[in-house]
């Protein structure tokens, strides 16, 4: 299926589609009734299918904790997903700049990204979707 024919099909299923990133169909996650943002869930075309979900520690949150330390925060953030059969596809570390001033950074996000393969088309993939929404997606200071 294409991007295009995968998100049709997302939308039949009762998903919000936030946008398409090449080959990944971003769900949506409706903050408010008039606010929609990216939820960190994807659907990544080809086959098999792949249900992605992105999870991250921000450093402002944690600003002692050096890299390792954050990333390994978003590991355990990321049981639930493990247990469910998702696996560690990527890293990243994404500096949030100031709109005004790019040179000012106001965040920095250590992001893992967990994915799961799933054969068979849409339907087969909705399960794994909606347990990846349900997911707590940032690791909280507590």
């Amino acid at each position: 299926m294409t991007p295009q024919q995968l998100k049709k099909a997302l939308q039949a299923a009762g998903f919000e589609v936030f946008r398409t990133a090449g080959e990944d169909i971003v769900l949506a996650d409706r903050v408010r009734e008039n606010l929609i943002l990216d939820s960190g869930v994807r659907l990544r075309s080809g086959t098999p299918l792949q249900v992605r979900v992105v999870l991250r520690a921000q450093k402002a949150d944690f600003p002692s904790e050096e890299e390792g330390a954050l990333f390994e925060r978003v590991r355990k953030l990321a049981a639930p997903a493990l247990e469910a059969g998702f696996a560690e596809a990527a890293t990243a570390v994404s500096k949030v700049t100031d709109p005004a001033d790019k040179e000012r950074t106001l965040d920095t996000f250590y992001e893992i990204v967990f994915a799961k393969d799933v054969d068979g088309g849409v339907e087969n993939a909705v399960p794994s979707l909606k347990f990846a929404m349900s997911l707590e997606k940032t690791a909280a200071n507590r």
